[in-house]
């Protein structure tokens, strides 16, 4: 079987649509239609349920795409094993990084290991933690952070930071005058917070479960400098990491009572193979995790 035909079908499952995968691909739609077209021949099967905006998987189609996922993996870390055995010099490294960490703890990690590492390619995905695991698991990722609390049986994963999570308000802030914060004093307050999908909100989501709360999100952004910003102003208060706070950003952060802390881990699937420029990334992000955790 050809596996180009399998690539078409894996894009279009995961775009929605023949006219999304064809621009993904950057190949005609018409030559997309016709391979899937030819793949659905060979197997006697329909694969698609075809609607005017978007296609869904037959039954036959679900199969197939499972087989398929796993069979595009093998083949494209085949090739990679080979090319490494022949000795290439070169490599690419796709890591996803949840947003907040991107900002501030990995810049300093990436910008050094590009001088250890000069011929190697870093490709750096930012999203949420849940995003982010979800596409390491379909091997569109070789590396990704996740949260420590809910790593699934298909990868490994090492511990990679831990960082406490604090309120965060401006300088006339009437919780200033406290040491620490209860959540059902963060709840009473207007908040600015992370888009639903980051590990961040969500852990702010359980946090309101678990005390009956319900948040008063007045704000909803992924920009880091723009909560700030708004905090800064009074239009609310938030909960960021202790990373991303800074002496200029003129807020006062205090801990939550009692004390909320993440731990994110770096994650990799256990039946994958990790390049040689994967290896030699997570080495050396683990040796400075682990530096970190010396000196702390």
């Amino acid at each position: 079987m050809d596996v180009k035909p399998l690539r078409y079908f894996t894009e279009i499952v995961r775009s929605g649509s023949f006219t999304a995968a064809a621009e993904k691909l950057h190949v005609a739609q018409p030559a997309i239609s016709m391979a899937i077209r030819k793949l659905e021949h060979e197997l006697a099967v329909k694969l698609f349920h075809r609607s005017e905006r978007k296609v869904h998987l037959t039954d036959e189609g679900e199969v197939l795409y499972r087989h398929a996922q796993r069979i595009l993996s093998d083949l494209d870390e085949a090739h990679l094993e080979i090319a490494e055995l022949v000795g290439l010099e070169k490599g690419e490294v796709r890591v996803g990084v949840p947003g907040m960490m991107g900002s501030y703890y990995f810049p300093p990690i990436l910008m050094a290991f590009r001088h250890a590492y000069p011929n190697l390619t870093l490709k750096v995905i930012e999203g949420g933690t849940g995003m982010l695991q979800n596409m390491l698991e379909q091997g569109d990722l070789d590396l990704s952070v996740i949260v420590a609390d809910r790593v699934p049986d298909s990868l490994e994963s090492f511990p990679l930071i831990r960082e406490q999570m604090l309120v965060t308000v401006n300088k006339e802030h009437p919780f200033t005058a406290f040491e620490a914060i209860t959540a059902q004093q963060f709840f009473q307050e207007e908040l600015v917070l992370f888009r639903e999908g980051y590990f961040h909100r969500k852990t702010v989501d359980n946090l309101a479960r678990a005390h009956g709360a319900k948040p008063n999100v007045g704000f909803e952004t992924n920009l880091i400098a723009l909560i700030k910003s708004i905090v800064r102003n009074g239009f609310g208060i938030s909960t960021l990491l202790s990373m991303v706070i800074e002496p200029h950003d003129q807020l006062v952060t205090r801990p939550f009572s009692p004390g909320i802390w993440l731990d994110l881990n770096i994650a990799w699937r256990k039946d994958g193979y990790l390049s040689k420029a994967n290896q030699a990334f997570l080495n050396f992000l683990l040796e400075h995790a682990q530096r970190n955790t010396k000196q702390s």
